[in-house]
C-alpha cells in the first residue's frame, strides 16, 4: 500500500511500509550504504509526517517480510497478544508517541501493553522521538530478570565483567576477573568471549569461573560466548553452564548466517533450564544484537537497520532472557559512522527493547576506525544511565585486547553509579560487603595485599 504526504508544494510518495520506515529513520551510514535512506532532510521529515498518521493496526496487516518465508515474521504475528494490544489498538504511530509520553502512562501500564506491541511498532514510534523522549519512556519501563541475583530493579545498574584474553589464558582471565570483582563489577554476568572454539579449552573456562564462584560463594552467573551449538555440546558433556549465549538478528536469513534458528535456540533454552542452576530465578539466556548485522549478512530484505534490530528483540523475547545486549558501535562506521549516530542508535535500541519488555543492556563501544572517541561514549553512557539501562560492560581499561575495540571500564561503572546514585544487584551488593570489598554504603574499600580474597585466590586450582 502506498503512503504519501505533502510538504509545501511537494508531494512525497512512499511505495510501502518498509520504504516509509526507512525514509523516516534518522540518518545513518548503513541505510545510505543499502540505498534506503532519505535523499534529503525534507524527504525524511515528510516520511515522519506520513508515518505519524499510520494506524498501529497496519503493522499487523502489512508484514515487512512475508509470513510464509520468514520464521521471525511468523513469531511476531503468532505471539502477538491482542488483549494486551487492545488499549492502544485505536492509535496511530503519532498518537502512540503522545500516549507514551503522558505522565499517567506509568510502568505498570507499559508492562501490561508490552506483549501487544510488535517490534515494527516500537521502531516506528522511535523514529518520531527526540533523544529525550527515548530516555523518558525507557526510564519508565522496568524489566526485572533473575538467575543467581536480581537484575533490572529501578535505581540499579549491573555490569557484565568481560575478562577476555587473546589466547584464552586461564591465568590472564582470572586476573581480569579478580580485578573486576575488586571494583564491584560482575553482577550481570562474568562473560568470556573466547578466542578458540575448542571444546576442551572452553570447558576449562567454564570450570575455572564456576570454581571461583563456588569457592567464594559469589551470587553471580557466568557465560562463555561461543556458538550456541557448542554450548549444547558442553552441557551434554557436563560443563557447569549458567547462561546460554547467542548473537541473534531480525530475519530468518540473517539468523541462518549465524548458524541458528528458532528451533536451535529452543533446544538450547531447554537444555539450560534442565540444569536448574539458578537460585533466585530461571532466566538463563543471554542474547547480543547490533544494528547493521542484517545488512552485513545480506538478510535485511530492504528494511532499514534499526527496524531490523528491533525485530531481533522478538526473537529474544520468546526465550525470557536474563540479559539482552546491543553491541552498538562494534560493527563499524559502515553502519554507524560517528559518535552522533552511535549515541542515537544506542538510545533507540534501549528504548525499543524496554518497550517490548526485555532486560536490556548496552555495550557502549566503538571501533578505532569510527569517527568517535571516548567522550562520545561518556555521553552515551550517561544518557543510558538516565534512561534506566539494566547493565553495561566492564572491560579492563575499557580496551578489549581480544576483540580489539573500545568499550567501558570498571571505572566507568563507578562513575555512573556515583553520579546517578545507582546500586548493584542486591544479592551481589551484600556479598561485596560481606567480603569487605565495599562498606555498608556500597562504596569501595581500599584493598591491600593482605585482603583475604587475594590470599585465597591462588588456592583455586583453575587460576593457579
Amino acid at each position: 500500500m502506498p503512503y504519501q504526504t505533502t510538504v509545501g508544494a511537494m508531494t512525497y510518495r512512499f511505495a510501502d511500509l518498509k520504504t516509509l520506515l526507512a525514509k523516516a529513520s534518522p540518518a545513518r551510514s548503513g541505510d545510505y550504504l543499502a540505498g534506503l535512506a532519505a535523499a534529503t532532510y525534507e524527504e525524511r521529515m515528510a516520511a515522519k509526517l506520513a508515518l505519524a498518521d499510520v494506524p498501529l493496526q497496519t503493522f499487523l496487516n502489512e508484514a515487512l517480510i512475508p509470513y510464509e518465508s520468514d520464521e521471525v515474521t511468523r513469531l511476531i504475528i503468532d505471539r502477538h497478544d491482542q488483549q494486551a494490544f487492545a488499549p492502544i489498538s485505536h492509535l496511530t504511530v503519532g498518537d502512540l508517541r503522545d500516549w507514551l509520553l503522558l505522565e499517567r502512562t506509568d510502568s505498570s501500564i507499559l508492562a501490561a501493553v508490552a506483549p501487544g506491541i510488535t517490534p515494527e511498532m516500537a521502531a516506528a514510534v522511535s523514529k518520531l522521538m527526540r533523544n529525550q523522549d527515548l530516555i523518558l519512556v525507557a526510564r519508565k519501563c522496568h524489566v526485572v530478570s533473575a538467575f543467581r541475583n536480581t537484575l533490572g530493579l529501578p535505581g540499579h545498574l549491573s555490569v557484565r565483567l568481560q575478562p577476555n584474553h587473546p589466547t584464552d589464558d586461564v591465568r590472564g582471565i582470572a586476573a581480569s576477573l579478580l580485578d573486576g570483582l575488586l571494583y564491584g563489577a560482575g553482577d550481570a554476568t562474568v562473560g568470556i568471549n573466547p578466542a578458540s572454539d575448542s571444546l576442551p579449552t572452553l570447558m576449562r573456562l567454564w570450570q575455572m569461573m564456576d570454581e571461583v564462584r563456588q569457592h567464594f560463594e559469589i551470587p553471580m552467573q557466568s557465560c562463555v560466548l561461543t556458538h550456541v551449538t557448542t554450548q549444547i555440546q558442553a552441557i551434554e558433556a557436563g560443563a557447569p553452564v549458567d547462561l546460554v549465549f547467542q548473537s541473534i538478528a531480525g530475519s530468518e536469513k540473517t539468523n541462518s548466517s549465524f548458524g541458528v534458528s528458532l528451533s536451535i535456540l529452543k533446544e538450547a533454552h531447554e537444555a539450560a533450564l534442565s540444569l536448574k542452576r539458578g537460585t533466585v530465578g530461571d532466566n538463563c539466556m543471554y542474547f547480543e544484537t547490533g544494528q547493521g548485522s542484517a545488512l552485513s549478512a545480506g538478510g535485511h530484505h530492504g528494511i532499514d537497520q534499526q527496524t531490523c534490530e528491533a525485530r531481533a528483540y522478538a526473537v529474544a523475547r520468546a526465550f525470557k532472557p536474563l540479559l539482552v545486549n546491543t553491541v552498538v558501535g562494534f560493527i563499524g562506521p559502515e553502519y554507524l559512522y560517528d559518535g552522533k549516530q552511535i549515541i542515537r542508535a544506542g538510545l533507540e535500541d534501549h528504548f525499543c527493547a524496554k518497550l517490548l519488555g526485555l532486560p536490556m543492556g548496552c555495550d557502549v563501544c566503538y571501533t578505532n576506525h569510527a569517527e568517535a572517541d571516548q567522550d562520545d561514549m561518556d555521553n552515551l553512557l550517561t544518557l543510558l544511565g538516565a534512561a534506566g539501562i539494566n547493565f553495561i560492560m566492564g572491560v579492563p581499561g575499557a580496551d578489549d585486547i581480544m576483540l580489539n575495540y573500545q568499550s567501558t571500564s570498571f571505572h566507568d561503572a563507578l562513575y555512573l553509579r556515583s553520579v546517578l546514585g545507582l546500586k548493584r544487584a542486591p544479592e551481589f551488593d551484600a556479598w561485596l560487603t560481606r567480603m569487605a570489598i565495599t562498606d555498608t554504603t556500597g562504596r569501595l574499600r581500599e584493598i591491600g595485599r593482605g585482603h583475604h580474597l587475594l590470599q585465597q585466590l591462588p588456592h583455586v586450582s583453575g587460576a593457579a
